[in-house]
Formats: C-alpha cells, sequence, structure tokens
C-alpha cells in the first residue's frame, strides 16, 4: 500500500504537535502556546484528529494494530496527565508517545511491516 492523503494530513498533523513543542522548548513559548498546559491541550486536540483519520483501520483485527492502539491509549493518558499537571517530563513522554504511535501507525498502513500472521497454536497429545 502507498502513502494515502489521510497518511499526509496525519503527518501535517504530528508535525504540528512537534514543531510548536521543539519551539516552545528552545523558545519557552509559542504563538498559542505559554505552557506545558497549553502545549499539551494542543498536542490532545491534533493527536485525536489523526487518530480520526485512521478510522477503521484502527481497529481491524492485528497484532500489529494492536500495539499501535495501545500506544495510542497511553499518549491520550499522558496528554491528559500533562494538561492538568502542566509537568514538563509528562509533556515530553506525551510527545514521544505520540510519534511512535504516529510511525508505528503509518508503518503498518503503508505496509513498510508486514502484517502479523496469527499462527495457529497445536497441542501435541502425550
Amino acid at each position: 500500500m502507498r502513502f494515502t492523503w489521510k497518511d499526509a494530513v496525519a503527518a501535517v498533523l504530528v508535525a504540528a504537535i512537534v514543531v510548536p513543542y521543539v519551539g516552545y522548548l528552545v523558545r519557552g513559548e509559542m504563538p498559542f502556546v505559554q505552557d506545558p498546559r497549553g502545549m499539551a491541550a494542543t498536542g490532545i486536540a491534533f493527536g485525536l484528529v489523526a487518530a480520526l483519520l485512521a478510522g477503521r483501520a484502527a481497529f481491524d483485527p492485528g497484532a500489529l494494530i494492536r500495539t499501535a492502539l495501545g500506544t495510542g491509549v497511553p499518549a491520550l493518558g499522558l496528554g491528559v496527565a500533562a494538561a492538568w499537571t502542566g509537568y514538563g517530563y509528562l509533556l515530553a513522554a506525551f510527545v514521544i508517545a505520540i510519534v511512535v504511535t504516529w510511525a508505528l501507525g503509518t508503518l503498518i498502513h503503508t505496509r513498510a511491516l508486514p502484517p502479523a500472521r496469527t499462527a495457529g497454536h497445536v497441542r501435541q497429545h502425550v
């Protein structure tokens, strides 16, 4: 499979999280982002839109899809925790988790990672 418009939009949304975060780290603030809580809220909003773009593909069976979803749920939790507390280390973990989730989802969707095979378990009777 190739890179689709949804993949491109998701990449732009993730960049819209990472670029202000890097600017925030360098300058201490960015337009519309003056503190870790604002950065976390921005990341949550853009991250949810990127997740909605995945649509049903995020819920198809398969070990790799479950892994991508398994990184997305903790990412959301980290984002909520960062927005709630304003702690910079939670914000950093949140941004990293978003990038990992996006990268894993993109690699799975574009089939750069091979699909998971479900091997049948054969019981041997002795």
